[in-house]
């Protein structure tokens, strides 16, 4: 018992500590930093979460308005027959088709494959 009384006279602090009071807020501080269901760390990493998820929410909402435009112009007749034109090569019997291709956009496609894969 002199051991402690000599401990706690020579650093005070430990008599501030050894506090039932100081270990039970301790106890109870780490438990709710870190143990618990609602915890900070896991709130930390739903919040992460959330901003993620409203981040994709505006890009989905960007690309529907983006469709909607494009399915709006696919309702002329005209506009159907540019863009089976552009993306399908599609043509009129009396006519004929070149696809010329840049040396540039080859490098360019043939790299962004290169990264995706």
């Amino acid at each position: 018992m002199s051991f402690l009384k000599n401990l706690t006279d020579t650093y005070p602090i430990l008599k501030i500590l050894g506090n039932r009071y100081v270990i039970v807020l301790a106890f109870f501080i780490v438990w709710m930093l870190f143990l618990d269901n609602t915890s900070y760390m896991e709130q930390r990493i739903l919040n992460k979460q959330l901003n993620e998820l409203e981040d994709n929410k505006k890009y989905y909402q960007n690309e529907i308005k983006k469709d909607d435009e494009n399915i709006k112009l696919l309702k002329n007749p005209d506009q159907i027959e540019k863009y089976a034109r552009e993306k399908y090569y599609m043509k009129r019997d009396s006519e004929d088709i070149y696809i010329i291709e840049f040396e540039d956009d080859s490098l360019n496609e043939e790299q962004s494959k290169s990264k995706s894969l």
